[in-house]
């Protein structure tokens, strides 16, 4: 039998101290694992908190300095309640797009205990991430802050502190889409309140000095209008990419798709977890699409012998594909 290495773009990462299989403990057990993922990246974390800070701002303005010293209660109360409900939404779809696990492989698991486990025969391929030491499942990628192999990762993304993969993909879709409108919101009402000053007494049209009203809602209008083309560019980048079934790394690299597929209204409905409804527009509601493969999970092969021990030690020396053929 013979072993033959498959070289791919995404496992051309290589550093002598990564490659050796003694390294490589068992993964911890479920029970002993937190149930929160955080991550702990510096500039992540500052984005984050500025995330929150420029939404708070923009809930200050909108609220202080427009609608409560507005003289039409039922404009007030309307705009208010809309403003601070997509705000809210979009603040739950931060919290969740960064609190959960976007499809980290288990950290550790290429073992030689794991590796018999899988039970490979001839003509199936497997990769071993040599930094975090996984079995890395197809279409996953090593994330250098997350330091975890994430599965279907389109990239890592500071705003949320957070890589976006395969199961936080929905908050983000709905983070983006959520700032996007409440920045379009803002700027309407901008708009109108600048009109109503201009008609009416400065001094009436807000609780602050004109010149603070002003710079205040030159800051917001900047605001928004700043996120409004970021977000806007980037909920359809994630359309486009869950409609296509491809992600942001895999159109980079141009990787021709060794997997099946589900494109169209199919790639939403497994995104979002089902069949449409108004739970696709809930951060608080969970995923509940099919399971994903486990993490050393392989493709369909011929069945034949399994590799032997010594094959086995064989690819743990390896940082790159082996694929089992017969002599």
């Amino acid at each position: 039998m013979m072993l033959t290495p498959v070289h791919r773009f995404r496992d051309i990462e290589r550093k002598p101290e990564y490659l050796q299989p003694e390294k490589c403990v068992p993964p911890p057990s479920r029970a002993s694992l937190g149930t929160m993922w955080f991550i702990r990246d510096g500039c992540g974390i500052a984005c984050a908190v500025v995330t929150w800070m420029l939404v708070f701002y923009a809930d200050f303005v909108v609220l202080l300095v427009m609608l409560v010293p507005s003289r039409d209660y039922v404009y007030s109360v309307i705009n208010g309640t809309l403003f601070n409900t997509l705000a809210f939404l979009a603040l739950a779809s931060h919290f969740r797009a960064m609190l959960t696990d976007p499809g980290a492989v288990p950290k550790g698991n290429a073992t030689k205990e794991f590796i018999e486990s899988l039970q490979l025969k001839p003509g199936q391929v497997v990769y071993k991430c040599p930094k975090c030491c996984s079995i890395k499942p197809d279409r996953a990628h090593h994330c250098s802050v997350c330091k975890r192999c994430i599965r279907k990762m389109d990239h890592h993304c500071p705003w949320v502190n957070n890589c976006v993969g395969e199961n936080n993909q929905k908050y983000f879709v709905l983070f983006t889409m959520y700032i996007a409108l409440i920045s379009l919101h803002a700027l309407i009402m901008v708009g109108f309140h600048f009109l109503y000053c201009f008609e009416e007494d400065w001094t009436k049209c807000s609780s602050f000095s004109p010149p603070t009203t002003v710079i205040l809602l030159i800051l917001l209008c900047f605001e928004a209008l700043l996120f409004l083309i970021f977000t806007s560019v980037m909920f359809g980048t994630q359309v486009h990419s869950i409609c296509t079934d491809e992600t942001g790394i895999e159109r980079l690299k141009n990787q021709k798709p060794t997997w099946e597929r589900i494109s169209g209204w199919e790639g939403m409905r497994a995104a979002f977890g089902g069949a449409f409804s108004l739970a696709w527009l809930s951060p608080f509601s969970n995923l509940d699409c099919k399971s994903p493969p486990p993490a050393g999970a392989v493709a369909a092969a011929p069945a034949s012998t399994i590799m032997t021990q010594e094959e086995i030690e064989q690819f743990l020396a390896r940082d790159v594909a082996v694929q089992v053929l017969h002599e």
